[in-house]
């Protein structure tokens, strides 16, 4: 049932609608199941239906910061703190460069995130999970390596104190904690994949971070740019059952500086109208505020169509 109704979303965000001579655009995402890909099958549907564009959802396990810049794909997805990384040529991209031709796009969705445990569990904190099996490594995918360790620095651990499980990416990691690999699970609230667990394992639990200045600073230090938001329960968010302090920063969306300027002002018109249709696709976008999707990106510039919407709607220059 699962892989149906993911193949109906892809065709549907992957449709040929309008005139012959529409724009095709590509948006490259984590793997089906994962956040961003849900994200991008929401905006590839209003970018069909509301911008007279075509779109199609790029699926893959490595990040897209590499593919969108050398014009692979038009528009890819990324957290706030590995987009400057990945431009910069710094943190887990030092060596590789930087990436001169991305181009901030739109701040879109507060991406929520937590560390997921079994309901029955003996671990009920993050300091808990010392000693305990983590997944790590993230060769494909490096940049769930670091919010994890940013979750165990702000229980004052490190993955010296855990026992680290080697995994290529996000979602093999969460094979690994469905098959008893691991002991803990880490995800965006509201994938997909975290109610699919959830239903395998016979429940989870969010693991709660520490607020305090203290553990904010020691999580900041590993992962810039991080927040800590409160979340209450909702039918959408498995393993929540009581107002929980998570780990929070901005999903955005990048495109490339070759990337036509009517392009990125036509998409960025469609999401910033259209969030009662993201949100009917993916409920995610319900964190999402148009009012701040001109929100910057540290070392990262705007491309120039999404600076000509900014304007036009007031957005521009950002409000301090």
């Amino acid at each position: 049932m699962r892989l149906v109704s993911l193949l109906v979303l892809f065709i549907l965000a992957s449709a040929v609608v309008g005139t012959a001579s529409a724009e095709t655009i590509g948006i490259m995402t984590s793997p089906p199941g994962a956040f961003t890909h849900s994200s991008g099958v929401a905006m590839a549907k209003v970018i069909v239906e509301k911008a007279g564009l075509k779109a199609t959802v790029q699926p893959q396990a490595t990040s897209p910061t590499g593919p969108v810049n050398s014009g692979v794909a038009d528009f890819g997805m990324a957290n706030s703190f590995d987009l400057t990384f990945s431009a910069m040529g710094t943190g887990e991209y030092e060596g590789q460069g930087p990436k001169t031709n991305l181009r901030v796009a739109a701040t879109l969705q507060v991406y929520r995130v937590a560390l997921h445990v079994r309901k029955d569990s003996d671990v009920q904190s993050i300091k808990d999970l010392k000693g305990k099996r983590v997944a790590s490594g993230f060769h494909a995918q490096k940049t769930i390596g670091r919010i994890i360790e940013a979750h165990l620095a702000n229980a004052g651990l490190t993955y010296d104190d855990v026992k680290p499980f080697p995994s290529p990416n996000v979602t093999r990691s969460a094979e690994d904690f469905a098959g008893g690999k691991t002991d803990v699970m880490f995800y965006a609230l509201g994938s997909a994949v975290v109610m699919e667990v959830n239903t395998k394992v016979g429940g989870l639990r969010v693991l709660p971070v520490d607020g305090s200045s203290e553990a904010l600073a020691r999580m900041q230090k590993i992962m810039p740019g991080s927040y800590v938001t409160e979340v209450k329960p909702s039918p959408t968010l498995v393993g929540i059952t009581e107002p929980t302090k998570v780990v929070s920063f901005d999903n955005v969306l990048y495109t490339n500086i070759k990337v036509a300027d009517d392009v990125v002002y036509k998409v960025m018109k469609a999401i910033y109208e259209n969030k009662p249709d993201l949100v009917a696709s993916f409920a995610a976008f319900n964190t999402f505020s148009p009012q701040r999707m001109a929100t910057p990106v540290e070392s990262v510039d705007f491309h120039p169509g999404a600076l000509k919407f900014y304007k036009e709607v007031g957005l521009w220059p950002p409000k301090r």
